[in-house]
């Protein structure tokens, strides 16, 4: 037998070493959610989607006020038509059209059409921007829904100038590999299916672009299938959901290429992960450029409209139902931004807030208002007609919680969700600008809550690479170890002195990280911790953070070993384009947006406590960060975090009801222990018993211990779920539980 070379023996072995961790990478499961009852009362939306419709055709009105005598949509602030606005436009009043509205928008469609097509047909020079890729799928869809509407001859020109070869209307053919790719493979399947292109020639360029061109490691080989856009760093998840949404439009479109297996099980494994990251207010995460744009709601609504019906088809009605549930979330969740301002009324700001547009807040180069509202209303007639069947919405998994996520390491976050109360933060910071920016803040950036305004949480962080003052950290010798900015970037998160200034674990994304340790999971109580830690050679202190998620509430415990003085930044929203409520006495700090409106509380659970408030406001993508450090001579620095609503219990009281025990601790909301949770409307966890009154004695019981869920009403159990086949005993009552199947008592 003919020896190999111990050069090539190793790089055999390496290769098999690396094949086989990749084979384990993609075998990860996603976290197990065996529980359907929820911690408060859950009702169906009944979302009609109608409502689509409305929001459509509102927002063409104003668009449609912005067309030039040639039909091209010119951008209010550029004075000039950028990129897909038009086409866009056409789309939406074909859509509105097709249902039978938007008859006083027919010319206005029609002239873009024209337009646009023309555009199209003259070739990428005179495509604005030389965005052809986003004009294909438009533009093709349009052609059947105006054909009632045109003459034989006009459609016929249009058909024809559609036939348009792609490397006439596609520029820098070859270069443009990111999601950019994505387009023109859903564009190019779309002209296959009416004709216009060659089916073979379109298959070719839609495996080369999955193959070669690198649209198929981007999304296979991440951890959970999301799409990595290879844009910035770490990854941005809502540029994720613009490439995973494409390869879905490209595949629930019947794409039956060689790769549609391998690419149907992406899409569908990265949009079940994206429920988890869904916000239980409806929004997508906050993390990366583009973020807080409207339009990536819309992004998330579509896919999992259409994922539901994908799931249907497939016999999972469980699925199918989250699935409408989550595109419900994410559709209300855009209506807080529809702007009710003349001449704008209808349509929506660019980004999370209710700043003058022409200011810019939390743009990127690419944000214009031509084609970003263009989007919005382009995605949500997508969903519009995605939506076909007539689905039975369930809780979705943001609603339920039970889950600790971390996603791949290229994007860096971590998500626990406990009974609908979401924690995000960000494990990893912007390092490397992008547009001059730092997009992704280091530490916790969000806190959100099912029926609650999530904007209050706050839903961002920021790190603005103008503030703060710079400072050049070196060694006795004179050797620099680090430069950064210190006080220009605010989540929350634990601040320290260095060298006689604070400095904020979001000031330092090139030399800190965060580590998540997760230590219990249950739907009604999620516990882990944060392990902040420098991963340079610049030195300085590392922290932990303590997380315990419920329902109602989040107790957070920072504490560090080292001697040292520090503190808890908190991230006050004060201005988001409109000033909010704000209030703060020696214990705790909040905001809301009227007074009788949802408030976020702060409150402190340290006896000795002080509040410092002198920091400057940082503009985020929301708005105005107020930076507020809580300081304690304790041993950590404990805090509350409370999303309050109107009839919620009142702040002064939930502190004073506040206490710790040996498990955990109490409130007048709930009593938490080392792995239980007992509330007003549900009670749960991990065992065989729970006393659910306090006597000491145990009101109901199981035969083997298993992790379960009550739901209360007036102080009995009406309703119960276990992960596993049980046998459990109430007031002398004995019922039998299937795994994942909730009885009522």
């Amino acid at each position: 037998m003919k020896k190999i070379p111990l050069l090539f023996a190793g790089l055999f072995l390496s290769l098999l070493c690396f094949n086989l961790s990749l084979l384990k990478a993609q075998e990860i499961t996603l976290p197990e959610l065996p529980f359907h009852l929820t911690a408060e009362p859950w009702q169906p939306s009944q979302q009609d989607k109608s409502a689509f419709l409305d929001a459509i055709s509102a927002t063409c009105r104003v668009v449609a006020r912005q067309q030039d005598a040639s039909g091209a949509i010119i951008d209010p602030y550029l004075d000039r038509e950028h990129q897909y606005a038009t086409p866009y436009f056409a789309f939406a009043v074909g859509v509105l059209l097709k249902a039978g509205r938007g008859d006083d928008l027919k010319e206005a469609g029609i002239l873009a059409m024209e337009h646009s097509t023309g555009n199209f047909a003259a070739g990428t020079k005179s495509i604005p921007d030389e965005h052809g890729e986003f004009f294909i799928s438009p533009l093709a869809h349009a052609l059947e829904l105006y054909r009632p509407h045109v003459s034989p001859g006009t459609h016929r020109e249009w058909v024809d100038r559609m036939k348009t070869p792609l490397d006439v209307v596609m520029q820098n053919f070859d270069g443009r590999i990111n999601n950019w790719r994505t387009y023109a493979m859903k564009g190019e399947w779309t002209r296959v299916q009416l004709g216009l292109v060659d089916r073979d020639q379109a298959v070719d360029f839609i495996e080369t672009a999955w193959h070669d061109l690198s649209q198929r490691v981007r999304i296979v080989n991440d951890k959970w299938n999301l799409y990595q856009d290879w844009s910035s760093d770490p990854q941005s998840l809502a540029v994720e959901a613009v490439g995973r949404g494409n390869l879905i439009g490209l595949v629930m479109e019947g794409y039956d290429g060689p790769s549609a297996k391998e690419m149907k099980a992406a899409i569908r494994r990265g949009t079940q992960t994206s429920l988890l990251l869904q916000a239980p207010d409806g929004q997508t995460p906050a993390n990366g450029r583009t973020d807080n744009h409207i339009f990536n709601d819309v992004l998330y609504q579509l896919a999992f409209e259409s994922l539901a019906e994908d799931a249907l088809n497939e016999g999972d009605s469980l699925l199918a139902g989250q699935y409408r549930r989550a595109a419900n979330l994410a559709f209300n969740s855009i209506l807080r931004w529809q702007r009710t301002d003349k001449p704008w009324e209808g349509s929506f700001y660019i980004t999370k807030n209710h700043f003058e547009p022409g200011l810019r807040v939390g743009y990127q180069p690419a944000s214009q208002w031509g084609n970003y509202t263009g989007a919005t209303i382009q995605h949500l007639s997508e969903a519009w007609l995605s939506r076909t069947s007539e689905i039975q919405e369930k809780p979705a998994p943001t609603e339920i919680g039970g889950y600790a996520l971390e996603t791949d390491g290229k994007f860096g976050s971590f998500f626990a969700n406990a009974g609908g109360l979401q924690v995000v933060a960000n494990l990893r910071g912007a390092s490397i600008p992008k547009y001059n920016l730092s997009w992704t803040p280091l530490g916790v950036i969000r806190f959100s809550k099912s029926g609650w305004d999530a904007r209050l949480g706050p839903s961002d962080g920021e790190h603005d690479l103008k503030a703060g003052t710079r400072v050049d950290l070196q060694t006795g010798s004179g050797d620099t170890l680090d430069t950064y900015r210190r006080l220009s970037g605010v989540t929350f998160g634990p601040e320290w002195v260095e060298r006689g200034h604070w400095v904020r674990i979001a000031d330092l994304a090139a030399n800190y990280q965060a580590v998540p340790e997760v230590h219990f999971v249950h739907p009604l109580l999620v516990k882990f911790t944060l392990h902040y830690s420098y991963v340079t050679g610049r030195g300085g202190p590392y922290f932990k953070q303590h997380f315990t998620v419920t329902p109602d509430l989040v107790v957070s415990r920072l504490s560090s070993p080292q001697s040292l003085p520090y503190g808890l930044t908190v991230p006050l929203l004060e201005n988001d384009g409109r000033p909010l409520e704000t209030g703060m006495d020696q214990q705790m700090v909040y905001t809301g947006y009227k007074q009788d409106g949802d408030k976020q509380y702060f409150i402190s659970l340290n006896r000795d406590t002080q509040i410092d408030s002198s920091a400057t406001a940082i503009r985020s993508t929301y708005g105005w960060l107020k930076p507020i450090r809580f300081e304690s001579k304790e041993a950590s620095i404990d805090l509350m975090v409370y999303p309050k609503s109107p009839g919620d219990l009142e702040a002064v009281d939930l502190q004073s009801s506040f206490s710790w025990t040996d498990e955990g601790f109490s409130t007048a909301l709930a009593k938490i222990g080392e792995k239980y949770y007992i509330g007003t409307t549900a009670a749960g966890g991990e065992g065989r018993e729970l006393d659910l009154n306090g006597d000491g004695k145990a009101d109901v019981r199981f035969d083997k211990t298993c992790q379960f869920i009550l739901q209360l009403e007036d102080d009995k159990v009406i309703r119960a779920e276990a992960d596993r086949e049980v046998n459990m005993s109430y007031q002398g009552a004995s019922y039998f539980l299937s795994a994942s199947q909730p009885i009522d008592l």
